[in-house]
């Protein structure tokens, strides 16, 4: 038995499903179910025995201390998290809440369960924390990508309480021994991506025939890294990696945010092509005739005010967790953006369920009132 934190978001969702279609060990996945937790990402698992929901928070100690007894799981992996950088900015006590005062609970809650185990059990025991590039700042142009040893430089919000909670999970292994290991991985992209992140955002807006937001020039620059292959490399991580070490996970794909959305519109093109002209931001097509003149989706990008403190360039030196563990990803950008962008026109569903009234206020506050 593992328990997952978050396992109802993003990464978390992808992480509990492709572990049940590699292993048959069961999983415990707890999740507070904020707005983007979403059980739906798991409906696919609601017959099979193999896998428990609870809905919880990390920071709820008495919770957490009753799954570890009740369950005992041999690791943990704690994808919880506050994950987003524009909402960091606009309401940052939400991260300072989660990713430290609730992290710092889920350690306590798990150094009293492991304290307590014995042989075997404690000397196998895992406790993955899964953090993020940002942590390290922001690189100029010609700098070399982020290693592990590389000094922590948040510029945000959200990675200050990131970094935050690297270093409490640093300190529970020096002071107490806990068995820990930590991930610090790049941009992520691929299925049940919450529609706030730049990618499917640009999908989700571009099939509604609204405008795509581009922060500033667009030249900042991220490395890329298809959500499956994150899980593969956690995978690899839980499995083999020395206790205490730190493992950045990148995808070796450092692009432009508006060539990423250029790779987005051209792939619509193809696979959703537009039948007339949009008349922007209303979601109708004006023009359906097929003698009308065809736009591309690219007609819809539009810059916007750059966000405050916009780090310019993140890229992660991924060399030691292949050199060590043997891991490297298995898409490139080409491949792993093409199945992200067909997901989402084959899950309209999905991505109706989770464009919540909350969510259209949160892109009207974040995007619409930028010059």
């Amino acid at each position: 038995m593992i328990l997952v934190t978050g396992g109802a978001g993003f990464i978390g969702s992808n992480f509990v499903l492709d572990w049940l279609a590699e292993h048959d060990e069961s999983v415990v996945s707890l999740d507070k179910l904020t707005y983007a937790g979403n059980l739906e990402n798991l409906v696919t698992l609601k017959d099979d025995e193999r896998h428990i929901f609870v809905r919880g928070d990390i920071g709820n100690t008495e919770l957490v201390a009753k799954l570890l007894k009740q369950y005992r799981p041999r690791a943990i992996v704690n994808f919880a998290a506050e994950s987003h950088v524009d909402r960091s900015i606009h309401g940052p006590e939400d991260f300072i809440q989660t990713n430290i005062v609730g992290t710092f609970h889920l350690l306590e809650a798990v150094r009293g369960y492991w304290s307590g185990l014995a042989g075997e059990e404690k000397t196998n025991f895992r406790f993955l924390h899964v953090s993020t590039d940002e942590v390290y700042g922001s690189l100029a142009k010609d700098d070399p990508a982020f290693s592990e040893t590389h000094r922590y430089e948040p510029n945000s919000p959200y990675s200050a309480s990131k970094a935050a909670s690297d270093h409490l999970v640093r300190a529970y292994h020096h002071t107490y021994g806990l068995p820990v290991l930590t991930t610090n991985c790049s941009n992520n992209y691929g299925p049940y991506h919450f529609p706030e992140k730049l990618i499917p955002l640009m999908i989700v807006n571009a099939l509604a025939g609204k405008p795509l937001p581009v922060y500033g020039d667009g030249q900042q620059i991220r490395d890329w890294l298809y959500v499956k292959d994150h899980c593969a490399a956690i995978r690899c991580v839980l499995e083999k990696g020395r206790v205490g070490e730190v493992y950045n996970i990148g995808g070796w794909n450092e692009k432009a945010n508006l060539d990423i959305v250029h790779t987005v519109c051209d792939l619509l093109d193809e696979l959703r092509p537009l039948s007339g002209k949009w008349e922007v931001g209303s979601g109708k097509d004006t023009h359906p005739t097929p003698h009308s003149s065809f736009p591309t989706y690219r007609s819809l990008i539009t810059f916007v005010a750059d966000r405050p403190g916009h780090d310019r360039r993140y890229a992660i030196d991924a060399r030691k967790i292949e050199h060590e563990l043997g891991w490297k990803p298995a898409e490139t950008f080409e491949t792993g953006i093409r199945k992200t962008v067909q997901w989402y026109l084959d899950n309209p569903g999905w991505v109706s369920n989770v464009q919540s009234g909350a969510y259209r206020q949160w892109v009207e506050k974040n995007y619409m009132g930028r010059a």
